[in-house]
């Protein structure tokens, strides 16, 4: 099922032998936009530190109950490396926290997972990690995980050219529980076009600008005007997510596509 991303702030992390701490942000992978790590504030008890909590660690999560339960003790946690909220993650600093935890690596497949499609553990098997292959020209340290809190406000342009047309910003993010995959964009487009919402896959991203906030489509204003409205009161149903795709004429996820290859 998709809920918005948002709503994980906030939220209980319990381990199997009590609370670990409440959520303060979700980073997501802004390759194969994917959720990559729960932020954490453990609180007193480990002196405020922030702990990263990867979606392989989630047995499932309670929404009505505002609680992520994890297959994790406090004791497991108290022992991961530590991280600086203020910095960017870099690749090796997920190496650290992977091989504390044991779990294997998310870039060393063609799937969203690395060789899966959903976040898997298997404490019998042995799970190497595997050396990321930086991009040129790449920035020491690689840093690509985004934070949902900062992403959130940026403004999102339609067509294959800068400069097409505003069409409104990002006010958040739709997340299979499952998968943990970022399935869309939910833009707000009230100061634009008529209409209040509308939820755009992040796979038909043609450009991200981080430093310049901006996310650019590679749709066309007029085929956004005529789009299906996303409703956020609602849970988005299969029916219009099928409508959706059809009026832009592109196959859905759930056909078996694949995210692209990190």
């Amino acid at each position: 099922m998709l809920h918005r991303m948002h709503k994980l702030t906030g939220m209980t992390i319990g381990a199997s032998d009590g609370e670990i701490g409440k959520i303060k942000d979700v980073y997501f992978d802004d390759r194969r936009w994917g959720v990559r790590y729960l932020v954490v504030d453990a609180g007193s008890w480990l002196e405020n530190r922030k702990v990263l909590i990867s979606p392989i660690s989630v047995l499932g999560v309670d929404w009505e109950g505002q609680c992520v339960r994890v297959r994790l003790t406090r004791e497991q946690v108290k022992g991961s490396p530590d991280i600086d909220p203020d910095k960017p993650v870099s690749r090796q600093h997920e190496m650290d926290v992977l091989r504390y935890y044991g779990y294997p690596d998310y870039w060393g497949g063609p799937l969203l997972w690395g060789t899966t499609a959903y976040p898997f553990f298997d404490p019998a098997a042995e799970m190497p990690l595997t050396e990321p292959v930086l991009a040129e020209g790449a920035p020491p340290g690689d840093p690509h995980l985004q934070s949902a809190a900062e992403v959130k406000g940026y403004t999102l342009q339609t067509g294959v050219h800068a400069g097409d047309e505003i069409i409104g910003y990002v006010e958040d993010f739709l997340v299979d529980d499952e998968s943990w995959a970022v399935r869309y964009l939910v833009v707000d487009t009230r100061k634009w076009l008529p209409g209040e919402h509308l939820v755009i896959p992040p796979e038909w991203a043609s450009r991200v600008d981080w430093p310049q906030h901006l996310v650019q489509v590679s749709v066309t204003a007029a085929e956004v005007r005529e789009a299906p409205r996303y409703d956020p009161a609602l849970t988005l149903s299969r029916d219009y997510e099928q409508r959706l795709h059809a009026h832009y004429r592109r196959s859905g996820y759930w056909e078996g596509n694949r995210p692209p290859d990190a």
